[in-house]
């Protein structure tokens, strides 16, 4: 049963390449359904809710308009195979020494300087990684707390590795966030994205310190597990090439940004299993019998919003008749509805899809560079600040800090702070330019 799951999960990616093709779109969109539903015994609950409430809508849609199915089922296996190949890239880095060094590394230095390292390497880490980030730093504030039992330093580690993978759906040029919005708002740039996402980003980060248990003490790493220059030289420059090829392949060739992102990704896989064979060892295929709860989210969520903006969009003839005042308001509201819907466990790429899928055909052209800041921040901080988030179940697993305290709890006035923040950008960009 585990081998056919994997099976079906290397057909949707490879359905997900060439979506091109007519058709495949749609057997993208059975693939994944089909592994969801052989993985349906090992699954948790809240991606159990989120493929059954997908069904729900695909039955709503055949009732009302059949052709809701196919732009679903597209938007369905392009964020499957995007989320596949991002895995895939993970599990490829993981085998890495140089990352074990990058991450045991970021432990050293006084409180200051380790929170700090903790932070700005988790994002960077999480780059290439998404949530494995979280899985491989995690580990070693785990493994500290079994060592030495649970400190004010640790505590401060857990924060450090939430609020740093949490702030990369908004800066990360390979997050679904970023993807997800730039997809949805085909008039935005990404360089026009990222230069504001990247400031934000990193003044979220600094504003963390304030929010931290008071320490003292330094730690010491062994010099052999320390990374050198070379190695975050290597591991620099395969996040660099990564990027470059996104940038590429969506500028120059003109493909959808979130395609351009799976194609530079399983790039990066099919050259470290190259560079494996030349160096005469042959690693095994990733096993990918366990990806049902990622795919249950995520296809599950983008089917469902898919439906449901285009059932709104269908209410709606021509321009949303507003007035200019009501533009700075909505992209005030945008971050907010992110992160209260995140506390109601309802995932960011339903939210995503539902406020770019529907207000992203209505806004003001040349303001939608508030609309997006507004949905990627919204989009981090949610990450970061809500106990259901997948980075905080993580991390709650590895360390034994409950997601309600180390999410929500430890970082409910930088949620706010932020959010506030983010809002005020939104609505002075938004009112500018509108």
């Amino acid at each position: 049963m585990q081998s056919i799951r994997s099976i079906l999960a290397y057909l949707a990616l490879i359905a997900a390449v060439l979506s091109l093709l007519p058709g495949m779109a749609l057997v993208g969109a059975v693939a994944v359904g089909l592994a969801v539903l052989l993985g349906w015994q090992d699954m948790r609950r809240v991606p159990r809710v989120v493929f059954s409430v997908a069904v729900l809508a695909l039955v709503f849609a055949l009732g009302r308009d059949p052709g809701l199915i196919v732009d679903a089922a597209n938007n369905m296996t392009r964020l499957a195979g995007l989320v596949l190949a991002v895995m895939l890239l993970s599990n490829v880095l993981g085998r890495s020494r140089d990352l074990q060094r990058i991450s045991a590394s970021l432990f050293g230095g006084k409180p200051l300087t380790r929170y700090l390292s903790l932070a700005f390497g988790t994002s960077l880490v999480s780059i290439p990684l998404n949530f494995g980030s979280v899985a491989v730093v995690g580990s070693l504030v785990g493994e500290r707390i079994r060592r030495g039992g649970g400190s004010a330093a640790t505590r401060n580690a857990t924060r450090a590795v939430l609020r740093g993978f949490g702030v990369s759906p908004i800066f990360s040029p390979l997050s679904i966030s970023v993807v997800l919005t730039l997809t949805l708002l085909p008039g935005l740039g990404s360089i026009e994205l990222l230069s504001l996402a990247i400031p934000f980003s990193v003044l979220l980060i600094l504003m963390g310190l304030f929010w931290r248990d008071p320490e003292t003490g330094q730690e010491q790493v062994a010099p052999e597990n320390m990374a050198g220059v070379a190695t975050w030289v290597r591991f620099g420059g395969l996040v660099l090439a990564i990027c470059v090829g996104v940038f590429v392949l969506s500028h120059r060739f003109d493909l959808s940004y979130a395609y351009a992102v799976t194609l530079s990704c399983l790039g990066a896989v099919l050259g470290g299993r190259l560079l494996a064979w030349s160096r005469r060892q042959n690693p095994p295929m990733a096993n990918m019998a366990n990806v049902s709860n990622e795919l249950a989210i995520v296809g599950g969520s983008a089917f469902i919003g898919s439906v449901i903006s285009g059932v709104v969009l269908g209410q709606i003839s021509g321009n949303a008749d507003l007035p200019a005042w009501s533009w700075p308001i909505l992209a005030a509201c945008v971050p907010w509805v992110y992160f209260l819907a995140g506390l109601g466990g309802v995932n960011p790429i339903v939210v995503g899809t539902l406020v770019g899928g529907v207000l992203g055909s209505l806004w003001p052209s040349e303001a939608l560079i508030g609309l997006g800041i507004g949905m990627v921040t919204g989009w981090g901080i949610t990450a970061f600040g809500t106990p259901f988030a997948a980075n905080a179940l993580i991390m709650e697993r590895l360390t034994g800090y409950p997601a309600v305290d180390a999410s929500f709890r430890w970082s409910l006035p930088l949620s706010l702070s932020g959010l506030t923040l983010a809002s005020l950008t939104a609505v002075i960009l938004t009112a500018w330019l509108a």
